[in-house]
């Protein structure tokens, strides 16, 4: 039976041990889907799928401690996300999907990890993993998030963000060619990226620029430890992906339940670049689970 979409996408405050959460839901009974987005971004970024998937199930869209409305704390290494996550999980009735995109996906495999019981299966679109631990300093994310910093450290306003953020500068380290983010990305996504930068904790980059965003966090030991079907999609490294053909290796090799997904000429934040494809691979999953 087709879910009743009328109550679409009522938000409320939601507690999770120590901090409080902003979520988002789709209806009024337990959710079968939660999603948890990347840094800097907020549940919003989800929602060129949402109408697709909640067609036939009720969703939660969680914003991530120090993003969106969600409450500011003084620590934002990625396993303090992933104790958020396991307290809500705690909360629940019924067993979930979890699906995280970059610092989401590395939160939702910890969060699996550690509630097996929770857990029908898992989405991971392109996590980081080491692109943004210890190797940061060995691509371009690293110019890119001191810029950041620096932009939400100065507290400026949307219309400067949205001005400011063009001239970011992505400097490769290995050829030192230097580009501008305003070469790569559109005006949609400057405009996206100001909001939520609006409401984002200047304490959440920190750790990222300082290299220490994955201290406590062992990623292998964490997949290894998953007992669910996984859905990983990988995004392009040429135009942006972060998860490394190393790491896809590793899981095909390690994990026997995973099935990867590569998606070609196609940027970090795939469902976006993709929703509709994004849409019919994840649906097809979740539907695949017992």
């Amino acid at each position: 039976m087709l879910q009743d979409t009328t109550h679409f996408l009522r938000e409320h405050r939601q507690p999770a041990g120590s901090v409080i959460l902003n979520v988002a839901r789709t209806g009024p009974t337990s959710p079968d889907v939660i999603f948890l987005h990347g840094v800097t971004r907020r549940w919003q970024s989800f929602l060129p799928i949402v109408s697709w998937l909640a067609v036939r199930h009720s969703l939660e869209l969680i914003d991530l401690r120090g993003h969106g409305d969600s409450s500011r704390v003084s620590s934002y290494r990625v396993s303090d996300y992933v104790g958020d996550v396991v307290e809500r999980l705690g909360q629940l009735t019924n067993s979930v999907v979890l699906y995280g995109h970059s610092l989401g996906a590395m939160v939702a495999a910890a969060a699996a990890a550690q509630c097996p019981g929770r857990i029908r299966g898992v989405v991971l679109e392109d996590p980081p993993f080491e692109t943004m631990g210890a190797r940061i300093g060995q691509s371009r994310l690293l110019s890119y998030f001191q810029g950041i910093a620096e932009l939400v450290g100065s507290r400026a306003t949307f219309e400067s963000h949205l001005a400011r953020l063009p001239a970011i500068r992505l400097v490769d380290p290995a050829s030192g060619r230097v580009q501008r983010v305003g070469d790569v990305r559109d005006e949609v996504f400057f405009r996206l990226t100001a909001r939520s930068l609006m409401r984002l904790d200047p304490l959440v980059l920190d750790p990222i620029v300082a290299g220490t965003w994955l201290d406590g966090f062992d990623y292998r030991g964490v997949l290894a430890n998953i007992r669910s079907p996984v859905l990983m999609m990988r995004a392009d490294p040429s135009v942006g992906g972060m998860l490394s053909a190393e790491d896809v290796r590793w899981c095909r090799r390690e994990l026997s339940q995973v099935a990867c997904l590569e998606f070609p000429k196609t940027p970090h934040l795939i469902h976006i670049a993709r929703p509709a494809e994004v849409a019919t691979q994840v649906l097809g999953f979740v539907e695949s689970l017992a």
